[in-house]
């Protein structure tokens, strides 16, 4: 799985109005230049987020944008869905809806797999947890594995 820069901002952007959920709405230039996104390319993620129902936007003087729920009920895979679309794709088709012959009918299920365990670990992390800096004990513990550190 490839994480796209576009779905990288987006959960960073998104994770800076969770830090910033109480306060007044940000500005989409405050957002690139907490973050260094670039700022035209932050505006199109921005839209893609409030055309999804994950952030508000408010013109004028007091504008800017915050989030459309708290950040208990966003998951990242929220935010990388509403960018990117599915999470897991086979040359842009979703595992279900592809068919293999002979030696090959074993790759849909281990699609399926990857699919169900991207699903489990993007799906059960909220940005309220990332800005608290306090993951999921599952998901900690695949990070605390040595082996996920390294690139084989």
């Amino acid at each position: 799985m490839r994480i796209s820069a576009k779905a990288d901002y987006a959960v960073r952007a998104a994770l800076q109005l969770a830090a910033a959920a109480e306060a007044e709405p940000l500005k989409a230039e405050a957002i690139a230049a907490a973050q260094d996104i670039p700022h035209k390319f932050l505006e199109g993620i921005l839209n893609d987020m409030r055309r999804g129902g994950l952030v508000l936007s408010r013109r004028g003087g007091n504008g800017g944008y915050r989030l459309a729920r708290s950040a208990e009920s966003i998951t990242v895979a929220d935010v990388i869905r509403v960018v990117d679309g599915p999470l897991v794709s086979v040359r842009g088709v979703r595992p279900p809806e592809l068919s293999y012959t002979g030696p090959a009918e074993s790759l849909l299920p281990l699609w399926i797999a990857l699919r169900a365990n991207v699903r489990e670990v993007l799906d059960g992390v909220t940005l309220a947890d990332l800005a608290a800096s306090e993951l999921p004990a599952a998901v900690s513990a695949l990070a605390d594995e040595p082996e996920a550190w390294t690139n084989p």
